[in-house]
Order: C-alpha cells, then sequence, then structure tokens
C-alpha cells in the first residue's frame, strides 16, 4: 500500500512539473506609435495614436515603451477627464528619461498624455483599454476597428523588431492546452500500468 501511494505522488509531482515546463508565458514590449516615435503627430497622420491602439490587443503582462529625445517631451499618465482636457496637473505617474516603460499590471483603461504643453492638443495622447473593460466609449475620435487593416504592421526598426499581437484566435493556446492534456493522459496510463 505504501508503494502505491509513493507511485501516485510521485506521478502527481511529474505530471505538475510537466504542466508548469510547458506552460507557456506570452508578454510582448510594445513601442507606441511604431515606427512613429512618442510625439506629436504629422498631419498625414493625426490620430497615429488612436489608431495605434486599436491595432494592439493588451494584456496584463505586456509594457508600452515610449521612446522620445528626454529634453524634448515626457509622457504622463493621467486620468479619464484629464485626457480628455488635456490637463497636465496631478498626473498619475510622470515619466521623462526618453526611453520609459509602462508595464500593465491590471485591467482597465490608461491614459497617457504628453507632458508638454500643448502637445496633447495637437494628439499627441493615447488611450490603451487591457482586458474586458466593458463598453468603450469614442474619446479619440478615431475610425471605427472595422474600418482600421485587420493586422497591425510589424517592422525592424534601430530598436529591434517590433512584437506582432497575439491573433484574436484561440486555437494556439487550445492546441497547445489540448497537447498538454493528452501527453498527461498518456502519463497517468503508463504509471498506472507499472503499478
Amino acid at each position: 500500500m505504501a508503494i502505491l501511494l509513493s507511485h501516485h505522488k510521485l506521478l502527481v509531482s511529474l505530471l505538475l512539473t510537466f504542466v508548469q515546463i510547458q506552460t507557456k508565458v506570452l508578454c510582448y514590449q510594445y513601442k507606441v506609435g511604431d515606427l512613429d516615435a512618442w510625439g506629436i503627430p504629422t498631419l498625414a497622420n493625426p490620430q497615429v495614436y488612436a489608431k495605434w491602439s486599436k491595432y494592439h490587443n493588451l494584456t496584463i503582462g505586456d509594457s508600452l515603451l515610449f521612446l522620445y529625445p528626454p529634453s524634448q517631451d515626457s509622457v504622463i499618465q493621467v486620468t479619464k477627464e484629464s485626457y480628455k482636457k488635456c490637463n497636465l496637473k496631478d498626473p498619475i505617474l510622470y515619466m521623462n528619461n526618453g526611453n520609459s516603460l509602462f508595464n500593465i499590471t491590471s485591467n482597465g483603461d490608461f491614459y497617457f498624455i504628453s507632458g508638454v504643453p500643448g502637445h496633447c492638443q495637437k494628439n499627441q495622447k493615447l488611450h490603451v483599454s487591457v482586458g474586458e473593460v466593458g463598453g468603450i466609449e469614442n474619446i479619440d475620435a478615431a475610425p471605427s476597428p472595422s474600418s482600421l487593416p485587420a493586422h497591425a504592421p510589424s517592422y525592424p526598426t534601430v530598436f529591434g523588431n517590433i512584437p506582432v499581437s497575439p491573433s484574436s484566435s484561440n486555437s494556439p493556446h487550445l492546441s497547445s492546452t489540448f497537447q498538454i492534456l493528452i501527453i498527461g493522459f498518456i502519463m497517468c496510463v503508463l504509471f498506472s500500468a507499472l503499478m
């Protein structure tokens, strides 16, 4: 009986270890604006940040990278009201090193504007939604997602490759989960046969 219990403990330990090894952690670092660094949008693309946020499906664990000349700009995280009014007072977070990284640690809406007076009024602002936030109102007056291309462009830059957001399809995840279940089942059958 003691041998049978030790086999079961071994089986459970092996199965848990295998599942932990097979678990994939997918976190991405997104360069805000892709090829367009954090700055005042051009006349040719005044809604660059509104469009950019529509292209990317951000999740907890992802990061936003804001690149800009530190002597000329900054990034501040603000409330929804400050975002709408381009209010620079009382920011939630102030970043000014030119290589600012914002880590996403929770679901919700996040609002960023330039810390330089007048830049926000020229559309240098970003609103991103993470997770199932519910109904998202059109704060940015950006085109609807149906009018945007199906996939965000990914270009090599001087800073490395820009990650492409994962597909909205869950099939790769389901496939790997299914594989883990099949392998776990086979391991259970093999260990049961040994007993």
